[in-house]
């Protein structure tokens, strides 16, 4: 995830390049909905390719954002691809590949390593589901995040969130991959991730009506429409917020 001392160094490099979102209520666990349709939603494909490709797609994901890897090791990103940090982060982190790389490259100039990584292949999306921890020059740093994917095996919406309660997607606490009836996930409610290229349309008319029923949807495009623009405005919202301190370090370990 995102140190603070990242703030004002990412601040300069977002112009340079280019409130907490609403709580939905909690979710069904997701499922398919019009299926065939350009606004499908994410749970109505299957995997294309080998459970192995999903699983190393996921681990050179973080690949991205460890100090020693080269900067050139990337995973395949969907073009239009979106990142979603649940608070106690920043939400809308990224959204389209050239945003993606280039903040993963600048943190890269910051000392991270991954300390443990643990990712698994589901045969219903989110295809690729990995516990991680974080190594941030001593600070361990838990993390649970999902990877949803299209037919050419293109990563289309990633979503994280810190290891621990209360921060996880679901409140069982032996849903250790958030396999259960109602986990809160955003990435199965956004339209258009369950066609074959999982392309995210913002004015279709399929994400609008989503958006009119569903306050994390409305959130997420609210955002999309102004990636770098609503994310520096939450960047200096956090400013002086101890953001490892909360996101890094259990309660009972704090």
């Amino acid at each position: 995830m995102r140190r603070s001392r990242l703030v004002a160094f990412l601040i300069a490099s977002a112009g340079f390049a280019a409130a907490c979102g609403g709580d939905g209520g909690p979710r069904t666990g997701g499922r398919c909905r019009s299926a065939g349709e350009p606004g499908a939603t994410s749970q109505c494909r299957t995997a294309t390719l080998e459970p192995s490709y999903y699983v190393e797609q996921s681990e050179t994901y973080f690949d991205t954002l460890d100090s020693s890897v080269s900067p050139f090791v990337q995973p395949s990103y969907s073009p239009l691809v979106a990142r979603w940090e649940w608070p106690p982060w920043l939400l809308l982190t990224g959204y389209t590949d050239e945003s993606l790389i280039l903040t993963d490259i600048a943190l890269k100039l910051f000392p991270t390593r991954i300390a443990e990584i643990e990712c698994r292949f589901f045969d219903v999306q989110p295809f690729g589901r990995c516990h991680m921890v974080f190594d941030y020059e001593g600070l361990p740093c838990p993390i649970y995040e999902e990877f949803t994917f299209n037919d050419a095996g293109q990563m289309t919406f990633i979503e994280a969130w810190s290891d621990f309660v209360p921060f996880l997607p679901t409140d069982d606490p032996d849903d250790r991959w958030a396999e259960g009836a109602d986990v809160h996930r955003l990435s199965t409610e956004v339209p258009g991730l369950g066609n074959a290229d999982g392309l995210i349309d913002l004015g279709a008319p399929w994400m609008e009506e989503a958006a009119s029923t569903d306050a994390d949807v409305a959130e997420f495009v609210r955002r999309a429409r102004d990636p770098w623009a609503t994310w520096i405005a939450e960047v200096v919202r956090n400013v002086g917020t101890d953001l490892q301190g909360v996101g890094c370090i259990p309660p009972t370990a704090s």
